[in-house]
Formats: C-alpha cells, structure tokens, sequence
C-alpha cells in the first residue's frame, strides 16, 4: 500500500486528489464546486462507493435521482450510470473508494457539460 501525496487534479467541474492506494482499491478526494456536476459515466473494470463529507447534492444513478447531505453514503456497481451534482453554495466534499481497476481511463462519457464525450 501506498500513501500518494500527490497534488490536486483541477477539473471544470472541481478537483480530485488521490489520497491512497493499495492492491485493487483507491480512495479519492472529490471537490465539486457550487453549481456544477461531473459527467454522466459508467465504469467497466470498478465500482465504487461515496461518501459525502460535506455540502449538499443530487446524484443519479441510473436514470434515478436522489438528494444527498453530509453522511450519506453512495454504492455504483460496475456499468451503473451515474453522476452527482453540488446544488448547494458550497463545494461539496466526497470520499471516493474504487475497488477493482482502478484507472482514469476506465471512464465512458455518456453526456458532459464541458464537452468532453468522445
């Protein structure tokens, strides 16, 4: 296992940092900002599971929305749509757990505002 004190990844949408990694699993900070949501995408190699540190948000999955606050926890299997968005005035904090593959380019855009879908 390895601490990663790497720096911070700036998004459109916000920043992520890696914070630790070990065999088949990564834990993520995610910083959305006020306003914004990441893509709607789906993963094929990982699931993952959120946890909401602070702030307030929708996130769906599946076509389905949900509100999500401080202490709420999000399950997404592998091939799950999903996406969440900060409807509040301040960033919204999740800890982000991937387990299986975990690489950045296990990603499949299905709709983006910032005209990212290939």
């Amino acid at each position: 296992m390895k601490n990663l004190p790497q720096p911070t990844e700036i998004r459109p949408w916000g920043a992520f940092q890696n914070i630790f990694e070990g065999q088949g699993f990564l834990v993520k900070l995610i910083e959305v900002a006020p306003g914004h949501r990441l893509s709607l995408q789906r993963h094929f190699k990982r699931e993952e599971s959120w946890i909401v540190i602070s702030g307030r948000g929708t996130f769906e999955l599946e076509g389905s929305e949900h509100a999500i606050a401080e202490g709420d926890v999000v399950k997404v299997g592998i091939q799950q749509t999903h996406r969440v968005k900060n409807n509040g005035t301040k960033s919204l904090l999740i800890l982000e757990l991937q387990k299986g593959e975990c690489r950045e380019d296990d990603i499949e855009r299905l709709a983006d505002d910032y005209k990212r879908v290939a």
